[in-house]
């Protein structure tokens, strides 16, 4: 059975409570007031002056400034420099244009190009010609045509003077083999034979290339053959005489 606890508990208990609210009462009242009153039109009108003159965090310059404090590196360095185009001479161009044929018979010259004026050498040569070692890529392909093709001969399949110059390196059985290219055989002809003969000087197939110099007229390469004056330029190219007796000529 539960015991009842006697009256004066009770009576101490509710004065116990009061006192305690009465304090808390006196504390909020006076010592931190608190701000009941209600915001008035002018509060408003003054906390939307303070909020535009506090500068923004997402003003069109701050976003500028975040979006560059943001951005990764760049992988390519500084500003790109513009090189100027190497420019080819007409001992370069010759050489260019004959290293582009010799390498691949697929090659063909574009249809769009003027044979009377300078070729683009982006579209002869697999370098960058912009590039800061153009100069010395272009003076190894120099050294690399003919040193690769010692003689080359441009000429025609059906031509008498072409068929003769064609016998007279096929009697020095050379070594390398002469570089061969039948003009009236390939796509690019009405390009190529007027480009050939601007860069050679010439106004006539056959042109024949010893060391990349053009060798006179089908005439005057018989004469020097009879003298042994061809074979001697063809040594001092690199040509070995008599070097591949079972050897035939390389045809492009």
């Amino acid at each position: 059975m539960a015991v009842r606890k006697p009256r004066a508990y009770w009576i101490r208990t509710t004065f116990l409570a009061l006192f305690v609210l009465i304090s808390l009462s006196v504390y909020v009242l006076l010592v931190s007031p608190p701000a009941l009153r209600p915001i008035s039109f002018l509060d408003t009108e003054r906390i939307r002056a303070e909020d535009a003159a506090r500068p923004s965090r997402w003003t069109p310059e701050a976003i500028r400034l975040a979006a560059l404090r943001h951005r990764k590196p760049s992988t390519t360095g500084s500003a790109t420099v513009t090189r100027p185009q190497i420019t080819l001479n007409q001992t370069q161009e010759l050489a260019a244009v004959s290293s582009f044929i010799a390498s691949l018979p697929q090659n063909m010259i574009p249809s769009t190009v003027d044979p009377s004026q300078p070729i683009d050498p982006e579209l002869v040569l697999d370098f960058d010609t912009r590039g800061p070692h153009a100069e010395q890529e272009l003076q190894n392909v120099v050294h690399d045509v003919w040193a690769r093709n010692p003689v080359m001969l441009y000429s025609k399949v059906h031509s008498p003077l072409s068929r003769e110059i064609k016998q007279v390196l096929a009697d020095l059985y050379l070594r390398p083999a002469p570089t061969i290219v039948d003009v009236d055989q390939r796509p690019d002809e009405n390009v190529l034979v007027p480009l050939l003969y601007r860069l050679t000087s010439t106004n006539e197939l056959p042109i024949l290339l010893i060391g990349g110099r053009t060798i006179g007229s089908p005439k005057e390469i018989r004469y020097l053959a009879a003298k042994g004056e061809l074979q001697r330029l063809i040594t001092a190219a690199g040509g070995v005489i008599d070097g591949a007796r079972k050897k035939k000529a390389k045809k492009l």
